[in-house]
């Protein structure tokens, strides 16, 4: 038996996997996020902690039996974050997550001290990473920058807590803008150009390999043997391309959930940044992917049906009853609601609905909030294609994955055959699994069995005549975000 453990924004999610690879038992545990100025998202590490001991305690309930047959845990987790220890470990600062924008400057100074950042990072200097978060600390919280003695991101805390190790891995450390993707290793340059070492960094293991075991108090209070293996992981994109199968060239899929990502799977590191396309490591080892992300996704129709007092299911059915006049005549909405990544890298982009009339009700305006999410994965394909990446299949991810209705919209929208697979709704959770099976298993040709495709469970073919009338709105959508009031600090973001 194995479990996947997904710390995402939103929820702890645990699952529990069988020798053969089936999903016998699930559970989560809710988890806040805290704003306490405009443009910040913190967390409490104390909170991960105890919501992964909640979930874990369903989970044991749900499947006694199995549970305690456990060999291995993997851990997949929300990307980015800077987790702060100083001595002892203790956490000195909320950790700053991966949708704050307060280090904007940070990301123009740091372009400016590491010439080489773009060909040894491959990625654009963008708030929502690591290393910018720490210029700030060191210039808004010094006390605590001197104080410091690692940084872990949000899973690898987790792990710190699970096994007493300070671990990392590729996938996941290739979001700091410290790594050296192509070497995956971390780069001195880049350390030192935030007045940093090798010293304040993790070690580094690949994604199916051992980071150690579970502490004794650990396994006692789970219920679990201390042989129990924590793998190496990955970071939550990497989690869930393994959790579907996505694991050679030219593999990808879109994930829902409170961020969008197109992920696409390469056989050597391309980077892309000046479409603010990502290039980051693979979980597994010899692969790298590109990824385009939006920072609003799934939590646009959660905003959405909060604002306007209805569950998603029911939002959901009234959209799908919508007849094509009512889809054409549509207000448009710009998802920016955290501002965005790909392709514009802009902190100060905003969400928007256009085109508002007596005429419209909450159809309607779900129907713009899901299309408007659409279009901005029509965006990440684009910035895609410039890179040379061409796709004619992707799976669906994340909670988003439950709608046919959106999985048909998106099929539309990107001219792409979109499937959606048995487990696949669970996200980075059932990939960690999959890692972590890695991890306690040395047999030839372990990978081909273990990160297999899992059975498909609906094929959405795109429908030519409604991708053809998804254009002009399209266009209209863009021309929006053009057309929007110019701020001064956008020409210092670098890449914009």
């Amino acid at each position: 038996m194995y479990l996947g453990i997904d710390l995402g924004t939103s929820e702890v999610k645990i699952v529990l996997m069988d020798q053969a690879g089936k999903l016998l038992a699930d559970a989560g545990s809710a988890l806040t996020v805290s704003r306490p100025q405009p443009r910040w998202s913190e967390q409490d590490p104390g909170q991960w902690w105890q919501a992964t001991g909640e979930a874990i305690a369903k989970l044991r309930a749900k499947a006694p039996a199995e549970f305690r047959a456990v060999r291995a845990i993997g851990l997949s987790g929300q990307m980015h974050g800077a987790v702060v220890l100083g001595a002892q470990d203790r956490v000195l600062r909320p950790a700053i997550l991966w949708n704050d924008l307060r280090s904007i400057s940070e990301c123009v100074e740091l372009t400016e001290r590491a010439p080489q950042l773009h060909q040894i990072a491959g990625n654009l200097a963008m708030p929502g990473f690591t290393a910018p978060k720490l210029l700030w600390l060191a210039r808004h919280e010094p006390e605590v920058f001197a104080a410091m003695q690692m940084v872990l991101l949000p899973k690898d805390w987790l792990r710190l807590k699970m096994t007493g190790n300070k671990v990392s891995e590729p996938s996941d450390a290739a979001g700091t803008l410290w790594l050296d993707v192509a070497k995956r290793d971390w780069s001195d340059e880049l350390l030192a150009a935030t007045g940093m070492r090798r010293s304040h960094m993790p070690r580094l293991v690949e994604g199916g390999e051992s980071s150690g075991t579970l502490l004794a108090e650990v396994a006692d209070a789970w219920g679990l043997s201390p042989e129990v293996i924590v793998a190496g992981g990955g970071g939550d994109g990497a989690a869930s391309a393994v959790g579907i199968g996505a694991v050679n060239p030219g593999d990808g899929f879109v994930s829902l959930g409170t961020s969008g990502v197109l992920f696409v799977v390469n056989d050597r590191f391309r980077p892309n940044p000046a479409q603010a396309v990502h290039a980051f490591c693979h979980a597994l080892p010899g692969r790298w992917h590109q990824m385009s992300v939006m920072l609003s996704a799934a939590s646009c129709l959660r905003w959405f049906c909060r604002l306007v007092s209805v569950d998603e299911a029911t939002l959901l059915n009234e959209i799908a009853e919508l007849d094509s006049a009512a889809l054409e005549n549509a207000p448009l909405f710009l998802p920016y609601l955290s501002g965005e990544r790909t392709p514009h890298n802009d902190p100060y982009a905003q969400g928007v609905f256009h085109g508002l009339s007596h005429a419209h009700g909450r159809a309607a305006l779900g129907y713009a909030v899901i299309e408007g999410v659409t279009f901005g994965m029509a965006d990440g394909l684009a910035a895609l294609h410039t890179a040379g990446t061409e796709v004619t299949e992707l799976s669906l991810v994340g909670g988003g994955s439950r709608s046919p209705y959106w999985a048909q919209l998106i099929a539309d929208a990107l001219n792409v055959r979109m499937v959606t697979h048995i487990g696949s709704e669970t996200g980075g959770a059932l990939g960690a699994a999959r890692l972590a099976w890695l991890a306690a298993n040395d047999q030839p040709g372990k990978e081909a069995v273990i990160c297999a495709k899992p059975p498909l469970r609906e094929t959405f073919t795109p429908n030519p005549q409604r991708h053809a009338a998804l254009q002009p709105r399209l266009a209209a959508y863009r021309e929006i975000y053009r057309c929007r009031p110019e701020r001064d600090a956008d020409a210092a973001l670098p890449g914009h």
